[in-house]
């Protein structure tokens, strides 16, 4: 009877995840450079169903079959909950989005893989696929949230020069000469960054290290910037989707709460 209760309760955690998750997606359907995410389940493991007590006397928890024996000290075994399930995990689709032309001389957008490397004030690196940058007050290249641009020499300065651009392998030309070159780097499993923020991504241990492009392997669209890679019609469909499935593991929810309460008091009674 609890076991329903357990599957019922794990699937509205499941729903109400993939809600937010969709949620999100459909916020930003319109941020240049953001990729969706999407959302993985899976059955409850078998391992996690046990209940553990208190230590032995060596300190060590042991595993105890039943009969169990009153104080004994160790991990219940409870058994599986085979129609349960818990959220694994969000993975970033690496589908690319459409361009759109913006002709803005500091908007770039990558074609192929690649992410631009940005810094914030503390130090902390991240990674965008959003080209969409503009000049700071003090001369610098910066993101639409004030993040740094990093260039093979740090952040890109290019002090008070009248004109700025963006060439294709990813020069920065300030009145007509290259000063710098945006740093692009690659993953060798980019579905597993992490998002940071709204646009930004930052590096996991699944995701492993950055690895730098070389300038003859950037590729560019000066003047256009990549929209995000969500589609509307899919994400409203999931959405859908995960309302129903809540409401139906919300009314399982309470016909075993029903069904617990009429046991309690069937057997409750005295003769």
């Amino acid at each position: 009877m609890h076991r329903g209760l357990y599957a019922a309760a794990s699937a509205m955690i499941v729903q109400e995840t993939m809600h937010d998750v969709t949620a999100n997606n459909l916020a930003n359907v319109s941020s240049s450079g953001f990729r969706k995410r999407i959302p993985v389940n899976k059955s409850f493991p078998e391992v996690l169903m046990d209940r553990v007590e208190k230590p032995s006397e060596d300190g060590s928890i042991k595993l105890v079959s039943a009969p169990f024996q009153l104080g004994f000290r160790g991990k219940f075994l409870i058994g599986d909950l085979s129609l349960a399930n818990v959220m694994s995990e969000t993975y970033m689709s690496t589908e690319e989005g459409a361009l759109q032309v913006t002709d803005a001389p500091l908007d770039a957008a990558i074609v192929g893989e690649g992410y631009f490397t940005v810094q914030d004030g503390a130090g902390n690196i991240f990674y965008t696929r959003s080209g969409h940058f503009q000049r700071s007050p003090e001369g610098q290249l910066v993101t639409h949230d004030g993040l740094l641009v990093l260039g093979d020499g740090g952040p890109v300065e290019f002090g008070d020069a009248a004109r700025v651009a963006i060439g294709g392998g990813g020069q920065i030309i300030a009145d007509g000469e290259a000063v710098d070159v945006l740093q692009v780097v690659t993953f060798p499993n980019p579905t597993y960054l992490r998002q940071a923020g709204r646009t930004t991504l930052e590096a996991t241990e699944n995701s492993g290290a950055p690895a730098a492009l070389e300038p003859e392997q950037i590729t560019l669209e000066p003047g256009a910037l990549e929209m995000s890679n969500v589609n509307v019609v899919e994400e409203m469909v999931r959405m859908v989707e995960a309302q129903r499935a809540y409401e139906a593991s919300s009314k399982t929810l309470m016909t075993h709460d029903e069904l617990t309460g009429k046991l309690i008091t069937s057997f409750g009674r005295t003769s």
